[in-house]
Formats: structure tokens, C-alpha cells, sequence
């Protein structure tokens, strides 16, 4: 065992050193899903040059789409990886993904194509390489929060899982400065094209640049969760001990780290249970939450945000857009400093209820003959009470509620649905938003889709209200007894 000197209280600074770690893959999630909204455009002029095939739009839809498809086969798997090869290794093998699908998304060539030459193959190992990349994120997004919670103190779990949101949202906006430098270096006076950049450099290599930039930081987190324990859940659970005393006492003390792994030795009877093995709720309640997470229209709004501002009349939705993630980060950090003082459930209900009135305020909007600022500050609210509630809530639950021999199939299959309903939601949204009906024109889907998202809102809170339970100040081991009892019932 390493030499390490016990102290009383333990270590901070060393749960906050694991947890950093542990974050990154949270940044690396939100950089991975948002670095196409700077590269699509380029990627679109490039295969334009194909000779072989032709590059239609429901081509490129797919292509700026695929990391989806990886984000759906890496949250199924993730439970079977965590569970087999551990939290630690199954985050290091999510890093190589990152880290592999950022320089072939640069390089998709490699090997068996040459440079620069578009072809029908070429764009197939492209979109490998994105679905590579999807395959990181969906990992991460199950075992992250997983990791964070397993690692925490009851008392601090809520926050520090909720820092794993925040670095989702950070990532994204990470990226799209690292877009916007990587456009701004080389402008074109002379074109009125995508900005004043040059389409030939956009074409060839803008794109290329966007893409391999994300080397850096998925290169950093490859190496950095070498250097992090492995969570004294997994390690418990898998018959060591000596080690998972050791990790609980650096963060923890000595006294308390005994106190935890018995607890976690009395709730852990076995490595695995099954799926259902303490009854369908705990499962259903885990999967409904993923589903009203998305359900809710929240990545519609992230992912064409412009769109809807321009829609509205707005001269520069970018400002808009930029604004709305300035709010977002600020809300996000209203979650992490109030979860472990309001709790879960509140946070979830009032969240799902301002939503509901914003989704309803842009509905309104559609309907009578409002100043365009009215729906601007609509859509601005409504983005803002989910970055306080179903944002980070959801994660913090997800990560908290499953009993622990169960924890890792049951996360993974939580996180898959979430992954559906996302692409479910956002593949709907523009014909939802655009459909039209009799006076009211394209007015109408306006008004239906946030009227829509408005009553599932409703919907969510009633759920949350009635069925799902509070984990605030509640250990790990306490929901596996909590789930036990009500499956004795």
C-alpha cells in the first residue's frame, strides 16, 4: 500500500484534485458535441467537391449528426465497461476515444486515402471517426457523474456532480471560441462568405483545424485519469478493501473511511445484481428522468438558437445567443451552490415550473402581437431554469439514486434513453417549428412546439412531485436500503 499518513478530517484538496480529473471528461463532452456548429460549414464545401456521389443536405444533416449515434452506443455500453473493467479504466478508454476521433475527424485520409481528394469512402471514415468521438461522450456522460458521486462525501456529492454540468456548458462555449479564433485568423476582405473567411481555406483546412484542436484537452484528461484512484464503491465491490479504505481515508479520515466501508460492505452482498433486481420503479424513475431532461425541448433551443432569434426579428441573433450562454453558466452555478441547501426535488419543480412559463411566453408571442423582447426574455428564462434544475439535477440523480450493485447497468441504461430522446428532440424541432396552418402561417408550429414543450414541462414537475425521491444529505448506501425496503414491500 503507499505511504500516506491519515489525518482526521482527510484531504479536500485531494477530493477536489479527483474530481477535477473527473470534470474534464464533463468539458470534453460538451467540446466533442459542439465542435460541428464551427466546422460544418466547411465540411459541407469540402465533400461539395466529390466526384463520385453527390453531397445532398440530408447527406450532411447525417454527417454533422453522426457523433449522435456513437453518443447512443457509448452510454449502452458504458454500464457493462464500468462495472467489468472498473470506473478509472472505462473513463481512460472514453479519453483514446476522444483523443482518436479528434485527429481522424483532421485526418480521415489517413492510410487509405490521399489528402484533399472528397470521395464516398473518405466521408465514410470521416463519419467513423465522429461516431468514435460519440462513442467518448456517451461513456463519459454515464461515468463521470458516476465517478463524482462514488468518490464524494454525502454532503458535497450534489455540488461537485453538479460541477460536472457546468463543465458540459463551459466545454461548449470553450469550443465555440476556439472556433470563432481559429475563423477570425483567417478572414477574407474580399468575400461576403460565411463571414468574410476564406472559402478556400474554410474548405481545405478551417475545418480540419476545429477538429484536431480538441487533441489538447482530450490528451490532458487521457493522461491525467491515470493518475486518480480508482472509486472505493468499485473497489469494494470487487473485493479490495485495503485499497478502497485507503482512498476513503485520504478523503474521508481514517475514523469515517471505516464507518463508510462497512456500510458499503453491508449493502453489497454481491459484485452485480440484475437490471431489476430491486423492482422496476428505481429503473423507470432513473430512465423518466433522462427522458424529461430532453423532453423538455431544452437542446432545441441550444442547438438553433440563432435560428429562433432571427425568427423573431432580431438584427443580430448572435448577441442573443451569445447572452443566453453567458445566463446559462450563471444559472448553472446557482445549482451548485444551492443543491445541497434546497435540494433535489425543489430545485427540479420550481425548474420544470419557470420553464413551463417561458415555453408559454414564446407561445403567447405567436398568438397576440408582442414587442419582439418579450419572447427574446422567454426564451432567455426558460434556457436559464433548466440550467438550475434539469441540467445539473438530473445528474446529480442519475449519478446518486440506483442502489450500488445495480448502479453501473442501470446508469448506462438512463443515459442511452437520454441520448434517444436528444436526437429524437432535436431531429423534430425544425419541422415541428416550421409547420404551418391556415392565417397563422409558420406562426403556428412556433406556437405549437413551445406549447408543447410547455405542457411536458407541467408534466415533469408532477412526476418529480409524486414519484421521485429526495437524495439530499442521503448516503449511497442509504438508496440501496431505501430501493431494498420498498421492494420488500
Amino acid at each position: 500500500m503507499k505511504t500516506y499518513t491519515p489525518t482526521q478530517n482527510g484531504s479536500k484538496l485531494y477530493l477536489f484534485s479527483i474530481v477535477l480529473v473527473a470534470v474534464i471528461g464533463g468539458l470534453l463532452f460538451g467540446y466533442d458535441t459542439a465542435v460541428i456548429s464551427g466546422a460544418e460549414g466547411g465540411l459541407q464545401m469540402f465533400f461539395n467537391q466529390a466526384s463520385d456521389f453527390q453531397y445532398t443536405d440530408a447527406l450532411h444533416g447525417i454527417t454533422s449528426s453522426s457523433a449522435l449515434i456513437g453518443c447512443i452506443i457509448g452510454s449502452a455500453i458504458s454500464g457493462f465497461m464500468a462495472t467489468r473493467l472498473g470506473r478509472k479504466r472505462a473513463l481512460f478508454i472514453a479519453g483514446v476515444c476522444f483523443f482518436l476521433s479528434a485527429a481522424g475527424s483532421y485526418y480521415p485520409e489517413f492510410f487509405f486515402f490521399q489528402k484533399g481528394d472528397a470521395s464516398k469512402g473518405l466521408l465514410v471514415a470521416f463519419n467513423l471517426y465522429r461516431v468514435l468521438g460519440g462513442i467518448g461522450v456517451g461513456m463519459a456522460s454515464a461515468i463521470c457523474p458516476m465517478y463524482i458521486a462514488e468518490v464524494a462525501p454525502s454532503r458535497l456529492r450534489g455540488t461537485l456532480v453538479s460541477w460536472n454540468q457546468f463543465a458540459i456548458i463551459f466545454g461548449q462555449l470553450v469550443v465555440y471560441f476556439v472556433n470563432f479564433l481559429i475563423m477570425r485568423s483567417h478572414l477574407n476582405p474580399l468575400s461576403t462568405l460565411l463571414n468574410n473567411v476564406d472559402p478556400s481555406w474554410y474548405a481545405a483546412e478551417g475545418w480540419r483545424v476545429m477538429f484536431v484542436s480538441e487533441c489538447v484537452p482530450a490528451g490532458l484528461f487521457t493522461l491525467l485519469i491515470l493518475l486518480v484512484p480508482e472509486t472505493p464503491r468499485h473497489l469494494a465491490m470487487t473485493g479490495r478493501d485495503e485499497k478502497a479504505l485507503y482512498v476513503l481515508s485520504r478523503i474521508n479520515g481514517v475514523e469515517r473511511a471505516r464507518e463508510i466501508l462497512a456500510d458499503i460492505k453491508a449493502t453489497t452482498t454481491q459484485k452485480t445484481e440484475r437490471l431489476f433486481s430491486y423492482g422496476f420503479l428505481v429503473v423507470f424513475i432513473g430512465i423518466m428522468l433522462s427522458v424529461f431532461q430532453q423532453a423538455v425541448g431544452i437542446n432545441a433551443v441550444l442547438y438553433f438558437a440563432p435560428r429562433i432569434f432571427a425568427s423573431m426579428g432580431m438584427e443580430s441573433p448572435m448577441v442573443q445567443t451569445v447572452i443566453m450562454g453567458v445566463v446559462n453558466i450563471l444559472f448553472t452555478l446557482v445549482a451548485i451552490f444551492t443543491v445541497e441547501k434546497i435540494g433535489r426535488k425543489p430545485l427540479l419543480i420550481w425548474g420544470s415550473i419557470g420553464m413551463a412559463i417561458g415555453a408559454f411566453g414564446v407561445a403567447l408571442c405567436n398568438i397576440v402581437v408582442l414587442p419582439p423582447i418579450v419572447c427574446v426574455i422567454s426564451i432567455i428564462f426558460y434556457s436559464a431554469c433548466f440550467m438550475f434544475s434539469w441540467g445539473p439535477i438530473c445528474w446529480v440523480l442519475i449519478s446518486e439514486i440506483f442502489p450500488n450493485t445495480i448502479r453501473g447497468a442501470a446508469v448506462a441504461v438512463a443515459v442511452a434513453f437520454q441520448w434517444i430522446f436528444n436526437f429524437i428532440v432535436s431531429s423534430t424541432f425544425v419541422p415541428l417549428y416550421n409547420m404551418e396552418f391556415g392565417n397563422m402561417g409558420d406562426k403556428f408550429g412556433h406556437m405549437f412546439v413551445y406549447t408543447l414543450y410547455g405542457i411536458i414541462c407541467v408534466i415533469a414537475a408532477i412526476f418529480v412531485w409524486r414519484l421521485v425521491p429526495e437524495t439530499k444529505g442521503k448516503t449511497l448506501e442509504d438508496m440501496t436500503r431505501l430501493w431494498g425496503k420498498k421492494k420488500d414491500k
